[in-house]
């Protein structure tokens, strides 16, 4: 690439740069990009791009095949129910051990490694994140009651604590969050990531929230990528089952963001080099973008 072809780049980025400048977008950082390392350096020094010219990332990041690695090295079996990882005490002890111990000090790591500054948190800390125990119903049929599901120690966002973020992208700082909230009295709930990013960016308005997956974006029933859909369209997918499985809470997170006041959710494919760049900084753009 010559010189003429970095600055046209530069120059396309611009508007987009001015459009979010002193904005917050909430990423959510899971799948490939977590595992492996190009990847891991790639999605770093994006974030840190993002901060050095005036946006705010706040981070919400996985850790569900770490977790069912630790799981099955303890002879512990993972099992999940519409995409929701059913936790028994014995499973929360290892969800916060691995979230909280190991995936969250990893990312700051690399994060102040390359000259970010970055502080990782629960959602136990400051209460950021409380919760209350997801149910999950099964229908049954017309004439029944739903069957309700139990799932243990699964929760549900009931309310976010923005001034804890809020205290830490005044000093300059990058948050990086572990999906485990704290219940009414007090006990570990094991979130779905993509839930968590949805209400935080839902909380404070965020002007963007990003899903980073494994998948291209949300696809059609002809397995082709859909790049542009409205809520009620991401709705009857859901319907539909044409999204199903892990799908499903990115699409719900996406819904209740937008709900919230967010201005546009997207699902990407973070296994794509530079993919938030690409989202946030170029007239294409990549995945599905989701407006209400």
């Amino acid at each position: 690439m010559d010189n003429i072809s970095r600055a046209r780049i530069l120059i396309e980025a611009l508007p987009y740069i001015r459009q979010f400048a002193n904005k917050n977008i909430v990423i959510k950082y899971g799948g490939h990009a977590m595992a492996e390392q190009s990847l891991k350096e790639q999605f770093v020094l994006d974030i840190i791009l993002m901060k050095y010219v005036g946006i705010n990332p706040i981070i919400v990041h996985g850790g569900g095949p770490q977790i069912s690695r630790i799981m099955e090295r303890m002879g512990i079996q993972s099992t999940f129910v519409e995409g929701q990882r059913v936790t028994d005490d014995e499973t929360m002890n290892v969800v916060e051990m691995v979230l909280v111990g190991t995936v969250n000090k990893e990312i700051v790591g690399l994060i102040n490694g390359y000259e970010g500054r970055a502080v990782g948190l629960s959602g136990r800390d400051g209460d950021l994140i409380q919760a209350d125990p997801m149910k999950i119903y099964k229908y049954t049929g017309d004439e029944r009651p739903p069957e309700i599901i139990d799932i243990g120690r699964v929760g549900k966002v009931s309310s976010v604590n923005v001034g804890v973020l809020k205290a830490l992208e005044d000093s300059g700082f990058i948050p990086v969050i572990a999906p485990v909230g704290v219940g009414p009295e007090g006990q570990a709930y094991n979130i779905n990531a993509d839930l968590v990013a949805g209400a935080i960016a839902g909380e404070l308005k965020a002007e963007k929230l990003i899903l980073l997956t494994d998948v291209p974006g949300v696809m059609s029933s002809k397995n082709e990528l859909i790049p542009s859909m409205t809520a009620d369209e991401a709705r009857k997918a859901m319907e539909d089952r044409i999204a199903t499985g892990g799908m499903i809470p990115k699409i719900k997170s996406c819904l209740k963001a937008l709900g919230s006041g967010v201005d546009k959710a997207h699902i990407i494919d973070g296994r794509k080099e530079h993919a938030i760049l690409l989202e946030l900084l170029t007239d294409t753009g990549v995945g599905t973008e989701i407006v209400q």
